[in-house]
């Protein structure tokens, strides 16, 4: 009864495979034996949704996927991957329309946070939405395809499990093809810890090619690193990133939702740490002087908090949820996400090209 409930779902979802692009490509051959791509590789999650889990056994590196989205009825549809991992946002189609849609994936493992759990071989992802349609879905190879790094702690990360969500993890939906983001962000870490373990810089380090942006955002868990310890951490980080041939990006961490009376958000919100070090001030100061971008996501996400105030506001982070007001939800990620790629586009650091 459940594989034919299944088999149903998935017959909704896909409509008429007939209907798939010319394009669609047959199975292709890989250093680890045959693997395919396509529909085929897909399955109904459960009988009473119409999304699709897919998974290609395919070995660590950059893949490009398309996918044709559309179908006899109207349609919505995202499409998320890996851990968690935000790569198109949702898509509306009409009627009897056909849209494609191409992004770029980093598969590696483990898949998501560095320390984390290693997560499923081979690249996964989920065909969903409101109302999801696809006929048609493709992966090739992308060897050739820019990387954007991101290194930095908790509220960047890929977060395993709902309801968190890291801006890193919502990043890809601004992406095309050609860029993939490989989130090496980490929970917990500082700089000191991202330089210690070899786990986490040095496995970036290994990886950046000529290019490469390497954003970095460290600072809610240097709550005790002094202020020349803090600068000397972000210069050698910087440093070995242009060793690379890596473009280092400096960011300024998101702020946490602590207000005062008047409605403005106090000093350990604006990541003062306990020994009075102002992290942001520090990383604009240090980006000026080593001549780095420098993404001011402490001052973007102050504004956007502040603009909202003490109770709209906990809809960004998980206060209701988690009594958490660090760490954000979906929707703040999402916005906090959309905040990044604006400055990605108006400094110049991912081409025009490669961004929605």
């Amino acid at each position: 009864m459940r594989r034919t409930a299944l088999l149903v779902a998935a017959a909704t979802l896909l409509g008429t495979l007939a209907a798939a692009p010319t394009g669609h490509a047959a199975p292709f051959r890989g250093p680890h034996g045959p693997y395919g791509q396509g529909l085929d590789h897909c399955t109904a999650t459960t009988p009473d949704t119409a999304s699709l889990a897919c998974h290609f056994d395919v070995p660590p590196g950059a893949y490009d996927v398309t996918v044709t989205l559309g179908g006899d009825t109207p349609g919505s549809t995202a499409v998320s991957g890996e851990t968690r991992r935000s790569l198109l946002a949702e898509t509306v189609t009409g009627a009897g329309q056909r849209v494609r849609r191409s992004f770029t994936v980093d598969v590696r493992e483990p898949e998501g946070e560095p320390t984390g759990p290693a997560g499923s071989p081979g690249l996964d992802l989920v065909l969903g939405g409101s109302a999801p349609r696809v006929t048609g879905l493709r992966v090739t190879p992308a060897g050739a395809a820019r990387r954007l790094f991101l290194v930095g702690d908790s509220t960047v990360c890929d977060q395993p499990g709902d309801p968190y969500a890291g801006w890193g993890q919502l990043l890809p939906t601004h992406l095309k093809r050609g860029i993939a983001v490989a989130n090496h962000a980490d929970s917990g870490e500082s700089t000191v810890t991202f330089l210690e373990n070899p786990a986490l810089f040095d496995r970036v380090e290994a990886a950046i090619r000529p290019g490469d942006p390497v954003l970095i955002q460290l600072a809610h868990n240097d709550k005790q690193t002094d202020a020349a310890t803090y600068r000397a951490n972000l210069t050698t980080l910087v440093e070995r990133v242009r060793a690379r041939g890596g473009e280092p990006v400096l960011v300024t961490p998101v702020v946490r939702r602590w207000f005062n009376a008047d409605g403005t958000l106090d000093d350990g919100a604006l990541l003062v740490n306990g020994l009075g070090v102002d992290h942001p001030a520090e990383i604009r100061a240090l980006a000026a002087t080593l001549g780095t971008p420098l993404v001011d996501l402490t001052a973007l996400t102050r504004a956007r908090v502040e603009e909202l105030g003490p109770e709209p506001s906990k809809a960004l982070y998980l206060t209701t949820e988690k009594r958490d007001n660090t760490h954000t939800s979906v929707r703040g990620a999402t916005e906090y996400a959309a905040l990044v790629a604006a400055e990605l586009r108006a400094r110049g650091i991912v081409p025009e090209r490669l961004l929605r």
